[in-house]
């Protein structure tokens, strides 16, 4: 999600980075500063009225004497912004219903171009990684090429697929959940055909199988760069289908956060998932909090830690502190901290989940952005240039080494040079760390 929210999380920055510096405030001065927020979130296109009770919420909590007279006034401001948009997108996670006896029914519904085919292969993955036996279900039996994308999302998941070509859809339905009882598939989920618009034909294909086979989870899957356009589409969807959650499609795009911190509000229905990448693993189940930290740059070491634990084994960590406690931490080292950080999204995806990237913190002034991923793939071209015995021991590299390296990897002299300076700082840091009780993974 490295550019989640950019230009909202920006123009709030600007705006409490003006409340810190006048270090007492007036009910005037958050007064104006709450204009400003609106402002802000209508530019991000939240939903107009929900913009307006965000506001007010917050201005009637903010001008309150506990805060204007305490110590840090702007803080409490932000605590009570925060407190706020965590509320607005739901408060908790919320879980997937499941079934007291299974298989636990997933319906996947939402509009043509939102992503849901590949969003069910997504799913599917997820749950599998969670010890679940899911089996997906071609359902869309009009749009072309549906089943055949399904079957390679499914292959690629890793999960089986139930199809009968362009059958009747509530058949399908009803005949996949019977697969799944006979089989012990835990869980089915119905890929659902989508419409470019909604029409009264598809709600009611839609409703029919419901009735059929009683889903545990209706989720709508939402275009979150379509902004208000997601929000009415979820209103109507849930008008006509009552859904039990949204899951957010595209959140890694260029996206304004409108449909983020409206759809909960307009539709009363939890976001149960995020869907920040092109990857069938990028799916995360969504925190509301964590969302909330991350939009006002306060990181998200929570996420952070989860991604360190799935990019990173036990054993790797092991072997990382061996070398840290000897002072062996090698190239070889450095390369494989690279590999790290690309399964963990990046090095602007950490960076997006740091503390400190906004509000008055330490790396303020700092964006994800900034971090140029071309550059580290130009090091790690480098340390691959390196022959085993100079990325172990890297005093070998005298001058003909280093040209030698740098017309393999496409760099220059001086580039190698800012590697291993780079390198001995790390070295450095780690000899520093090397008492601490914290793990750092990257």
């Amino acid at each position: 999600m490295a550019n989640l929210f950019s230009g909202l999380s920006e123009k709030l920055n600007h705006v409490f980075t003006k409340l810190t510096k006048k270090g007492t405030l007036t009910e005037l001065e958050i007064k104006q500063a709450m204009r400003e927020v609106r402002i802000a979130l209508l530019e991000a296109d939240v939903n107009l009225l929900v913009a307006k009770e965000f506001v007010n919420k917050v201005s009637e909590k903010a001008v309150g004497q506990e805060v204007l007279k305490s110590l840090s006034p702007t803080q409490q401001v932000i605590k009570i912004v925060n407190e706020e948009l965590t509320a607005l997108m739901g408060s908790t996670n919320s879980k997937l219903n499941v079934a007291d006896n299974p298989p636990t029914i997933i319906m996947m519904c939402g509009l043509q171009g939102a992503g849901k085919t590949t969003l069910t292969g997504k799913l599917a993955m997820h749950l599998k990684k969670n010890g679940r036996k899911p089996l997906v279900v071609g359902c869309d039996v009009y749009r072309p090429a549906a089943i055949s994308q399904l079957k390679v999302v499914a292959n690629q998941a890793g999960v089986e697929v139930w199809e009968e070509g362009q059958s009747n859809p509530v058949k399908i339905a009803k005949n996949a959940v019977a697969h799944a009882k006979k089989y012990g598939f835990d869980t089915v989920i119905l890929d659902t055909a989508g419409r470019l618009h909604i029409d009264s034909e598809l709600m009611q294909e839609l409703k029919n199988i419901v009735k059929e086979v009683n889903p545990n989870e209706i989720l709508l899957t939402v275009d979150s760069m379509t902004g208000q356009d997601a929000v009415t589409v979820a209103k109507t969807f849930d008008e006509n289908l009552a859904i039990t959650g949204v899951v957010l499609t595209k959140l890694d795009g260029d996206t304004r956060g409108g449909a983020c911190l409206s759809v909960k509000a307009v539709t009363g229905k939890p976001i149960k998932f995020a869907s920040v990448g092109e990857k069938l693993g990028d799916l995360e189940p969504f925190y509301p909090d964590r969302m909330a930290r991350r939009i006002l740059g306060m990181g998200d070491v929570i996420s952070l830690i989860e991604k360190a634990q799935e990019a990173v084994t036990e054993e790797d960590m092991k072997v990382m502190e061996k070398r840290m406690r000897e002072n062996s931490f090698t190239l070889e080292d450095y390369l494989s901290q690279f590999e790290m950080m690309k399964k963990m999204g990046g090095a602007s995806e950490i960076l997006n989940m740091l503390p400190g990237m906004g509000l008055g913190g330490k790396f303020k002034g700092l964006k994800a952005g900034d971090v140029d991923e071309r550059k580290l793939e130009r090091t790690k071209a480098i340390i691959l240039s390196m022959t085993k015995k100079e990325r172990n021991d890297p005093s070998l590299l005298n001058f003909s080494r280093k040209q030698r390296i740098a017309n393999g990897s496409g760099t220059t002299i001086q580039e190698i040079n800012q590697l291993l300076k780079q390198f001995e700082q790390t070295k450095q840091l780690m000899k520093q760390l090397k008492g601490g009780k914290r793990r750092f993974p990257f």
